[in-house]
């Protein structure tokens, strides 16, 4: 099946000012992130805060240009395109949930000129067509009609989000990402809309890239699972192998921090914090914090190998094992002292 979206050897750097007035450092945001969505499917997307996730996230709906490498959108070239080729095949085809709804959306907006706008934009339908979209839109995603005419102020935190991703499914996307979409809600309300999401996602049959910090939620939601660290994809994995077969040390690490209430164990402890992604370091990044790293991890970036499960890739020298528990890395290996 062919992918909605695929990017090939794609970098991101940015230039940020350092100490003088005419000096910028280079922040290289994403490396070599090679990945394909297929229709239908979860991609989940997880690792620390500055890892690179979000600037993934926009290079695959294209509001992000690479630096370096392509992106092809259902068979083409997206930055090969003329612009405004480009905006009415990822404007009509993609859609993209933010963190913070309150931010998001216009606050000087009603509810019914926010979810009318990309249909106007897209010139999708008559003016009655249009705001019968509207009205399914919001029965599509749980808001009563008479918050039609109501300002994103007017609404609650789970209120808005349901707004915002009204807003995404307006235009009927095959792909929508969504960045960190419950991190700004109570967490009586993330379970609900999360909940929602699953449900469109089965109802409208789309593909869904979620994006977040929160890895259980991640596991429990996705297909797939990619592991980014410092802006590089360092294992890609079955959803059901990333808790226990996972081989990279960071991905075990990670989810080692947030285990499950059944069967809980001890993080596995990591020293130092994440590396500048200004000054990266040599060879494997996550070498300066992990307990198996040696002169051959600081000399080169390992390619990725492939695990014995179908779909299931890593990059690192010296992975776990596969048949190795989490509980007993916790138990015998430890952190190298800096």
């Amino acid at each position: 099946m062919n992918a909605i979206v695929e990017l090939s050897d794609a970098h991101v750097v940015h230039r940020a000012r350092s100490g003088g007035l005419f000096t910028r450092d280079r922040v290289y945001a994403l490396t070599g992130a090679d990945l394909a969505v297929a229709p239908g499917e979860t991609v989940g997307v997880v690792g620390e805060s500055g890892c690179g996730k979000s600037t993934l996230a926009r290079v695959l709906v294209g509001i992000q240009r690479p630096t370096a490498g392509t992106v092809v959108f259902q068979g083409r070239d997206l930055w090969s395109m003329p612009a405004a080729e480009r905006r009415t095949a990822v404007g009509g085809t993609t859609g993209m949930i933010f963190q913070d709804p309150s931010t998001a959306l216009n606050r000087r907006l009603p509810v019914r000129r926010i979810l009318r706008d990309p249909l106007d934009v897209h010139g999708r339908g008559g003016r009655a067509e249009r705001e019968g979209r509207v009205r399914e839109l919001m029965g599509l995603v749980g808001l009563p009609r008479a918050l039609a005419d109501a300002l994103p102020g007017q609404l609650s935190g789970g209120q808005r989000q349901r707004v915002a991703i009204a807003r995404a499914l307006a235009l009927d996307p095959a792909l929508v990402v969504a960045d960190e979409p419950t991190s700004a809600l109570d967490v009586s309300v993330r379970a609900q809309i999360l909940n929602l999401l699953l449900d469109l996602k089965e109802r409208l049959g789309l593909a869904l890239v979620f994006v977040s910090h929160d890895i259980q939620t991640v596991r429990r939601m996705s297909d797939r699972v990619i592991t980014m660290y410092l802006g590089r994809i360092v294992e890609e994995s079955p959803a059901a192998e990333v808790t226990d077969r996972a081989r990279h040390p960071y991905t075990r690490a990670l989810f080692s921090a947030t285990p499950g209430l059944l069967d809980p164990v001890e993080p596995i402890p990591l020293t130092g914090p994440v590396p500048s992604a200004t000054h990266p370091p040599s060879g494997c990044p996550f070498r300066t914090r992990c307990w198996k790293a040696d002169d051959v991890c600081a000399s080169r970036m390992p390619d990725f190998s492939a695990a014995s499960a179908p779909g299931h890739r890593f990059r690192c020298h010296h992975p776990v094992r596969e048949d190795a528990s989490t509980r007993d890395l916790v138990r015998q290996n430890h952190p190298r002292e800096p």
